[in-house]
Order: structure tokens, then C-alpha cells, then sequence
């Protein structure tokens, strides 16, 4: 079986390991290797692959933002060496789930799972779909925003997380932080990663938010306190840039008594 597929892991050791177990033992094509999410979600952008070994504990994005970005007919094996977060990765397209250190062993036995996955019947490899350039969303993680309903207060959209839609109230947003083509959205009870530019999102606010760095539109009805140049909600400071500062204080001047 002739299956592409990918590496993601910020630990070299370990991606040479999966190199060397997946080189001397399979026909599959090693398309790339990665050492960071954003890398692999780069590479992804022009390249399609069937298969990642995806780590967890990852820097800047961990395995499973970036799993809920991923096209639901890539094929996953999660490699980590922690094993409570099995039962959350089976939210995903999950093929294995492999502690480190990875034996050979084990290794065959991912590879058995592997092969009889992509050997059924349903199942055609090599079509997954390529995520699209920025800043069009894949449809995977695609942020929706539907008809603008009557009350603002009753404001929503969905966020793709795994195979699950989640609602979000935008009343309930404390605020959104941007890392170049991705946005997490910051609720009490979610922290949700989409693929979008945070100048995207912020065209499709209302009025209750406020762009106050590069980085962060901030919910000005969810805000806790603002001292010197920091804004204080959900227990997180939020620095708030020169660049956004003055039209950000004429809107809170409003509210000062």
C-alpha cells in the first residue's frame, strides 16, 4: 500500500525514530517531516497527504488544534508521551494513538491499523483535500457566520472542533487572540482554534468589541478592568498597543461616570 504521509513532532529524536520505522518497513511515501504545526499547516497548503503522525505537546499550536483543522479524511496517528489525552484524540479522524517511546513493535501494530483502515472498501487514498491559501478557511475548520439573527444577544456562529460544530454565543466571547492565520476564540468554558486572519473576524463583529492589539479584539462588555496600558478579562491581561489605543479610550470614555 502506497500512502502519503507526513511527521509532525517538535522532538527530533523521535521523528527519526518514525523515519527510520516507517522507511525499513513500509511502501509508503515520506512526504515531509515537520518540527512545528504551523509549519506542517503550511505545507499542507499546497500538498495532500493521507497520513500524519501527529505529536500533542507541541509549542504555539498543540496536535489537537491543529487536528481540528485538518480535512476529516486525513488519517491520524497521535504520537505523545502521555496518555491522558487518548480518549479527547477519538474526537478525530483516529487511526492509533502511540505512547513514546515508540517500540518497533507497537509500531507494527499501528501499521496493521493503519493498512486495514485504508483498505476499506469506502476509503480512497490519496484524495484528501489540500487546505486552501489564507485567508479562505478550509472547510474543516471553517468559521460560519449565519443570517444575523434579531437580538444581539442571541448572536452565534460555529467553530469545527474535531467532528463536532460548537455554537458559540458572541455575547459569551471574551476575546479573540490572532497568531497570523489563526484565531482562537476565548470563551469561560472553550479556547477554540479556526483558520482565519483576526482582520476577517474582526469585519464581522458587533459593535461590543474592540480591536486593541495587532494581536487581540477584546469583548468591552466581558472586560474586567483596564489599568495603564493592559486590559484585564477572564483572569488574562491583554496589552493594549499605541496603535489601537485612542479610538479604543473614546469608546470606554463613553462608559466612565
Amino acid at each position: 500500500m502506497n500512502l502519503r504521509c507526513l511527521i509532525v513532532d517538535d522532538e527530533p529524536n523521535a521523528v527519526n525514530l518514525l523515519e527510520m520505522f516507517i522507511r525499513q518497513n513500509t511502501a509508503w511515501d515520506l512526504v515531509a517531516k515537520c518540527y512545528d504545526a504551523r509549519e506542517a499547516l503550511g505545507f499542507l497548503k499546497t500538498h495532500s497527504v493521507d497520513l500524519i503522525f501527529l505529536d500533542i505537546n507541541m509549542p504555539h499550536l498543540t496536535g489537537m488544534e491543529m487536528a481540528a483543522l485538518l480535512p476529516p479524511s486525513t488519517g491520524i496517528v497521535f504520537t505523545t508521551a502521555y496518555s491522558e489525552f487518548a480518549a479527547e484524540s477519538y474526537g478525530f479522524p483516529t487511526i492509533d494513538y502511540l505512547l513514546k517511546p515508540i517500540t518497533l513493535k507497537r509500531f507494527y501494530t499501528a501499521l496493521q491499523k493503519i493498512e486495514d483502515y485504508f483498505g476499506r472498501p469506502d476509503h480512497q487514498p490519496g484524495l484528501s483535500p489540500q487546505l486552501p491559501t489564507a485567508p479562505q478557511p478550509p472547510a474543516s475548520a471553517a468559521l460560519t457566520h449565519p443570517v444575523p439573527p434579531r437580538s444581539p444577544e442571541d448572536e452565534y456562529f460555529f467553530v469545527k472542533s474535531g467532528r463536532a460544530l460548537q455554537k458559540i454565543l458572541l455575547k459569551d466571547i471574551l476575546y479573540f487572540e490572532g497568531e497570523k492565520e489563526y484565531v482562537r476564540v476565548v470563551t469561560p468554558v472553550h479556547k477554540l482554534l479556526v483558520y482565519r486572519r483576526l482582520k476577517d473576524i474582526e469585519e464581522q463583529l458587533s459593535a461590543s468589541f474592540a480591536r486593541v492589539h495587532n494581536s487581540y479584539i477584546v469583548n468591552i462588555a466581558r472586560l474586567e478592568s483596564i489599568r495603564d496600558n493592559q486590559v484585564f478579562v477572564g483572569g488574562k491581561q491583554i496589552p493594549i498597543s499605541e496603535k489601537f489605543r485612542e479610538a479604543f479610550m473614546n469608546r470606554i470614555k463613553e462608559r466612565v461616570f
